[in-house]
């Protein structure tokens, strides 16, 4: 859930300050940006250079660093920021946060943000019962904060009970479940096929293509970041896909119309992207085919259109994309099979752009909707295309 998301860390000054060290590596190794902020009081609990080192980024504590002469721009951060999260949070920054009083980068950088935001209190018992403490706490929560509750145990005072900044580890269990119900395709079912599809002359040869189906990866694992049940159904490639997504494995044009056939109607989403051979042998044979003559003929027929055959299928409720690779007449092409096939996208992709197509780690794409209404893209990383195409799914959705 944490993967690519883009985190802010305040720090306060609380002796918990300690355990923002081992945050900031949770949340790094789970894949999250991280750019800390401390207090004046927190940087006498833990030093920037740590946080920097652990965050792989520069740790900001005022307006102006003086050393470096560079400006930390409070609204640049907080538009950054997918999350905001502060922890330990101090009875003191919380009434500064409730009250809206700006006194620091911190809070700055808080009335900036236009993301959700947690905060993780650590405070003395006395402190966390005190009246002013908790109405801070319910004005926070009226403003669309959300609360990490404090744990009971042994207080840096003596003391004993309420207080104790949760452990890092749960801290991230709360941000990924706050992520999780924040995302947009939750509990949605989504089938994605990828990668070519192998047709057997013998059972040594075949006829192929070049997909990677590094296209179609990259689109399942956006629709898994964006909540979404996905199952990938894909032909013989050699890429991973992410830890959430069930992936089935085939090999020819008929077992992917098997597969699909099997999935399709439990999806709502369906994003077509494998390149699938348009015909296959009439005939394979059973041993190797010997290299006994100087011509070679073989006979191939049509393979079904997975495609159109879903496209026949579906209802009101459940949305088709298809994908158009082409040489020539590319827009004219694309807009025939949109219609043809009833899909409600179709992306565009031709072999005359340099950087895109088959086995690349860029693509360059145009994607039609029913209403012949085109959106073009510059080229980018298939990552970042796969998050283009999700983006206009979602207009849909």
């Amino acid at each position: 859930m944490l993967k690519d998301k883009n985190i802010i860390l305040g720090v306060c000054g609380s002796i918990a300050a300690y355990k923002s060290a081992t945050l900031v590596r949770l949340l790094v190794k789970a894949g999250a940006n991280v750019k800390v902020i401390l207090t004046a009081d927190a940087a006498n609990f833990i030093t920037p250079l740590t946080l920097a080192t652990l965050s792989k980024h520069p740790v900001y504590t005022q307006y102006f660093e003086a050393e470096t002469g560079v400006w930390s721009n409070h609204v640049e951060l907080g538009l950054w920021a997918d999350y905001m999260l502060i922890a330990p949070a101090s009875a003191n920054t919380l009434a500064k946060m409730a009250t809206g009083l700006c006194d620091n980068l911190l809070t700055a950088v808080y009335l900036s943000a236009k993301c959700s935001v947690l905060f993780a209190p650590a405070m003395d018992l006395d402190m966390w019962k005190h009246e002013s403490t908790q109405q801070n706490i319910v004005q926070l929560i009226s403003y669309g904060n959300l609360l990490i509750p404090p744990g009971s145990g042994e207080l840096a005072s003596g003391l004993y009970g309420e207080g104790r900044m949760a452990e890092p580890e749960e801290i991230v269990d709360f941000l990924s479940s706050t992520i999780k119900e924040d995302l947009p395709l939750l509990g949605k079912k989504v089938l994605v096929t990828a990668g070519p599809t192998y047709e057997a002359i013998d059972p040594v040869r075949f006829i192929g293509n070049h997909s990677s189906g590094k296209m179609g990866f990259a689109i399942a694992d956006q629709f898994a970041l964006l909540g979404a049940e996905v199952t990938l159904i894909t032909g013989p490639t050699a890429e991973k896909s992410h830890q959430t997504v069930n992936r089935i494995d085939v090999v020819s044009a008929a077992d992917m119309l098997k597969a699909c056939l099997s999935e399709f109607t439990h999806s709502q989403i369906t994003v077509m992207s494998a390149a699938v051979a348009d015909y296959t042998p009439v005939v394979t044979a059973d041993q190797k085919i010997k290299k006994t003559e100087n011509q070679f003929s073989l006979e191939l027929k049509k393979t079904e259109d997975i495609l159109a055959t879903l496209g026949k299928l579906k209802t009101a409720d459940q949305l088709l994309i298809g994908f158009a690779l082409e040489t020539e007449n590319e827009e004219e092409h694309a807009k025939s099979k949109l219609i043809k096939k009833n899909l409600d996208l179709i992306v565009l992709n031709s072999l005359n752009d340099k950087g895109a197509g088959f086995k690349k780690d860029t693509n360059k794409i145009t994607i039609f909707n029913k209403a012949s209404e085109k959106t073009v893209f510059e080229m980018k990383s298939k990552t970042e295309v796969a998050k283009d195409i999700c983006l206009e799914i979602l207009k849909l959705v």
